[in-house]
């Protein structure tokens, strides 16, 4: 019976870890003013890159924040701050690429690629951070 109760946390944390991704991409998705699921029904690639790196940019942070948090309060809260992260590192992108909309919309993949490194740089960097 014990695997009963190593079942419940185990699906509790996921549960509370799928919420906070799909919270993510929903606010992702609101925040660019590009439409990343049409323009990849479309076939745009550099929207797929884009939103996979911003996706894989946050994810890092959040397996951080599971796999150390005592509590599920304790998730909550690193999961908040790898969300407010990877929100930061889409306005960095915003900052060093002008016009990163448009160029996405365009199939820009240079844009795609550096957006995707960034936000994955930046979870990377608060993955670590949250070791200690």
């Amino acid at each position: 019976m014990d695997y009963l109760q190593g079942f419940s946390a185990f699906a509790t944390y996921f549960s509370v870890g799928l919420g906070f991704v799909l919270l993510y991409v929903v606010l992702y998705l609101h925040a660019t003013p590009h439409r990343e699921l049409a323009l990849i029904r479309e076939g745009n690639v550099a929207a797929a890159i884009a939103l996979a790196g911003a996706l894989l940019g946050f994810a890092l942070p959040l397996s951080s924040a599971l796999r150390g948090a005592t509590s599920v309060f304790d998730l909550v809260i690193w999961a908040g701050i790898a969300l407010v992260a990877q929100m930061a590192a889409y306005v960095l992108v915003r900052l060093l690429l002008r016009g990163f909309p448009a160029r996405i919309a365009r199939g820009d993949h240079a844009a795609a690629v550096l957006s995707a490194v960034i936000h994955v740089s930046v979870g990377l960097v608060n993955a670590a951070a949250m070791s200690y």
